[in-house]
């Protein structure tokens, strides 16, 4: 590595270490990093609580085949995080397996971890593959993901394990957004393909 590349990542990592101790403060952060083992997550603060995808129901994508959004009387709290339920029945089935009903990579858009960034995640754009549930940023980070599904999955699985599960999401996003992964694909570049396929005829 040449001094100027080690130079400009000495500079860029310092940047993020004073974001990170700056926005540590902000309740965006503190929702998204939990000091637990789901960190991090797609949340969003209300109150006292971080609240898991903006409070939809994470077990009726399995049960209703639909995202639907909870209710505040049906809630239970896992490692941290709150979850809000559309039934006392969908509570119940969350509080006796709730690993079964999570979310993967957080919630975040499973198109953006592929490229190691916790970023986006549309509680109704989704879709369950192989028993788990996957969350992304739109129809057009889906369809992105869909163009290889077991290669994304396999992508998103290598950076969620070894950068992003346990890291703050400011800080691996930012770092992501600077220091691209190897494969990065910009959204006009996902899109021409998604675009390529369809007039393809490939489903």
């Amino acid at each position: 590595m040449n001094r100027q590349r080690l130079s400009r990542l000495i500079k860029v990592a310092a940047v993020l270490m004073l974001a990170g101790v700056v926005l540590g403060g902000c309740s965006a952060m503190r929702a998204q990093n939990p000091s637990s083992l789901l960190k991090p997550v797609n949340a969003v603060p209300e109150g006292e609580e971080r609240l898991m995808l903006k409070g939809h129901d994470v077990v009726a994508y399995f049960t209703l085949g639909r995202h639907a959004l909870g209710q505040a009387q049906y809630r239970s709290v896992y490692e941290g995080v709150s979850f809000r339920f559309a039934s006392a029945e969908h509570k119940a089935l969350f509080d006796a397996a709730p690993a079964k009903y999570l979310p993967q990579y957080g919630g975040f858009c499973a198109n953006g971890i592929a490229y190691g960034i916790p970023w986006g995640g549309d509680a109704d754009t989704w879709r369950i593959d192989q028993g788990k549930l996957y969350i992304f940023g739109g129809q057009g980070s889906k369809d992105a993901f869909e163009l290889n599904v077991a290669a994304n999955t396999a992508l998103a699985d290598k950076y969620w394990k070894e950068e992003v599960a346990g890291s703050n999401s400011f800080i691996q996003r930012t770092w992501r957004l600077v220091v691209r992964v190897p494969h990065y694909q910009s959204g006009e570049d996902l899109a021409r393909a998604v675009a390529a396929s369809k007039a393809s005829g490939k489903p």
